[in-house]
Order: C-alpha cells, then sequence, then structure tokens
C-alpha cells in the first residue's frame, strides 16, 4: 500500500477522556503516523489533542475536522499555533463547513456560503500563524491589527480543507495544505481527484504539495458479519440521517438511486431498509468484515494514485473491544 496510515478517534465511543487519549498512545505504539480527532457533540478537539501531545512523543496529531463557523479564524489560528507549539511541531489543522443540520441545530449560526467562509478562514488562519498583523478585507471577514502575542510557530502547522462536492475540492486544491475526503467510493475519489489537481492550476500551485487524507470506516473482526453490520449501520446513518450532504456525494459518484433510497427511508423511520440499501456499496465504501478482507481493501482504496493518506475510522456502533481488535489488525506494524 502506497498511503501513509493513520487513525481516526473514536470519540462518541469511549466512556472517558482517558479512554480517548489512551488510543492515541496505542495509536503511535503500533506504527500510525498520525491520529486525527474529529469534532462532533461530544468532546472538544483542543482539549483532547493538548492531553494527546503531553502524552505521547512522535505520532502526528490534527484536527479532522473543526468546522468554520463555531469558532472564529483568528482563533483557529491561536488554537492551531499554540498546539503546535504543545506538540512540537506534530499538529496538522483540518477544517471544513460541516453542514446546516450541524452549524444551526446545534451552535445557532447561520450556514451561508460555506465556500467562501471556509476559504476566507483558511486565508486568515495562514496569516495569523505567519506572526504578522492580519490585516484582511473579504465578504465575511474584515480584520485588522490582530496579532500573536507569542513567537509565531516554526513551522507553521498546515491547514487543510474538507469537501465533497467539485468546487469544495477545487477550493482545497487552491487555498489549503491538503484535502480531507470522506464517503468516496474508489472511482468517486478519482473524478474528485481532478477537482483537486484544477484548483491547485488556479492557485498556481503543485498539486504534489496538496496532501490528500481519505478517511475510511474500517472494521475487523473474525466475527465478519458483525463488522460489516456495524459499518451498514453507520453509513446508512451518515448518508440518511445528516442532512443531504453525503446523500449528495454519493448520487454525484454515480449511485443516485442507492442514495435517495437510502436517505428517503432512513427520513421515513425505516432504518432497517436503509441499513439494507447499502449493501450492494458496502466494499466501495468500507473496509470491512475479517482482517483478511479488510487488509485487502484498505490495501485497495491505499493504492489509488493521488491519495497520500489513508485515515482509519471507526462505525459509530462500534464498542471499544471492537474498535482495539480492528486497529491491531489494521496496524502498519501488524
Amino acid at each position: 500500500m502506497d498511503a501513509a496510515m493513520e487513525l481516526s478517534l473514536p470519540v462518541a465511543a469511549q466512556p472517558s477522556l482517558d479512554d480517548v487519549v489512551s488510543l492515541a498512545v496505542d495509536a503511535e505504539a503500533a506504527g500510525y503516523e498520525r491520529v486525527w480527532l474529529p469534532e462532533t457533540w461530544g468532546r472538544d478537539a483542543v482539549t483532547m489533542l493538548s492531553l494527546a501531545a503531553e502524552r505521547t512523543e512522535t505520532v502526528e496529531l490534527g484536527t479532522s475536522i473543526v468546522n468554520v463557523y463555531s469558532r472564529s479564524p483568528a482563533l483557529l489560528g491561536q488554537t492551531a499555533a499554540t498546539l503546535q507549539e504543545a506538540s512540537d511541531g506534530r499538529f496538522r489543522l483540518g477544517i471544513g463547513p460541516s453542514g446546516p443540520a450541524v452549524i444551526e441545530n446545534w451552535h445557532g449560526q447561520p450556514f451561508t456560503q460555506p465556500l467562501r467562509q471556509t476559504r476566507e478562514t483558511v486565508e486568515i488562519i495562514k496569516q495569523v500563524l505567519s506572526g504578522e498583523p492580519v490585516e484582511y478585507a473579504g465578504d465575511h471577514f474584515d480584520l485588522s491589527g490582530f496579532r500573536l502575542r507569542c513567537d509565531a510557530p516554526e513551522p507553521a502547522p498546515p491547514v487543510d480543507a474538507a469537501g465533497m462536492g467539485p468546487k469544495a475540492v477545487e477550493l482545497a486544491g487552491r487555498f489549503a495544505d491538503g484535502w480531507h475526503a470522506l464517503t468516496f467510493t474508489p472511482d468517486g475519489m478519482c473524478e474528485r481527484l481532478a477537482d483537486l489537481r484544477r484548483g491547485a492550476e488556479m492557485g498556481d500551485r503543485d498539486p504534489e504539495n496538496v496532501r490528500v487524507t481519505l478517511s475510511l470506516p474500517c472494521c475487523a473482526l473474525e466475527d465478519a458479519e458483525q463488522a460489516r453490520s456495524l459499518a451498514r449501520q453507520h453509513l446508512a446513518f451518515y448518508i440518511g440521517g445528516m442532512g443531504t450532504f453525503y446523500r449528495d456525494a454519493l448520487a454525484r459518484q454515480g449511485h443516485a438511486d442507492t442514495a435517495e433510497q437510502i436517505y428517503d427511508a432512513w427520513q421515513a423511520g425505516e432504518r432497517g431498509t436503509a441499513v439494507a440499501a447499502i449493501d450492494p456499496l458496502l466494499d466501495d465504501l468500507a473496509a470491512v468484515g475479517s482482517p483478511e478482507h479488510a487488509r485487502e481493501r484498505l490495501a485497495e482504496f491505499g493504492n489509488i494514485d493521488g491519495v497520500d493518506a489513508i485515515s482509519v475510522s471507526f462505525p459509530r456502533g462500534a464498542d471499544a473491544e471492537e474498535i482495539e481488535t480492528t486497529m491491531a489488525a489494521l496496524a502498519p506494524d501488524a
């Protein structure tokens, strides 16, 4: 497999903060290159990454992702600078717009012009991290005079952007240091990688310098059907229950009928129908099943030309033992 092996920590599945941080320690011991922390509706990523930085030595750390609405760009820049210092230069910031279900319903902020919001946030963060006074006039933000009161981080942590649609991926290629991909088939990844390259060329940048990370649902158990069942439920929840972005992303990849079937069934409360409908696409969206099968699928995704890293993520319903078993089975040092 050509891609680096990384890990997305399963925040919601862990009973305590110490349990989450211990997984980062275990990931370092198992040879994973980087540990990513999502931020959804549980523990915040900044506190957890601070603790992980204290308890690890070599594994890289990052957010995948924090949204661009609930924190100001200047605060995100400060946070990135601080975590870079706390981790001795091991931090990478992943940001993205999320969606209206999260931003409007949970954070009480208007979900307007997500691409423009993301672009301006990336640009401001980079100004903050330079250590120079921030002067910025945009559609969403108008800043003057802000400057870090501490030394600028050296090196500055990279700033990645998440996105699923063509324009969002093009934006990552044009302005960010990396792109975070989620819910893609191998063919769908290849289509979006063309958008990334176009964006990089628009920004007069080398596409090879824009790092691509694919977050991949993984579950490797001796009980292969249990692993696959957990992944079906996970994917059906996101496609059917988390707004329309995941549904639309799957439709753009040539699976509109399946995406609509899952979404409509989930919205109607027919969860069993939604879960069953994902089955024909399961191996194209995840690496799940027996350890041998999961490793084979993981390698297929990791060999996609243009993908720099695969981040092993876990089905939302997986328990602690299933997470630990999968981590061990798919570890680079296994």
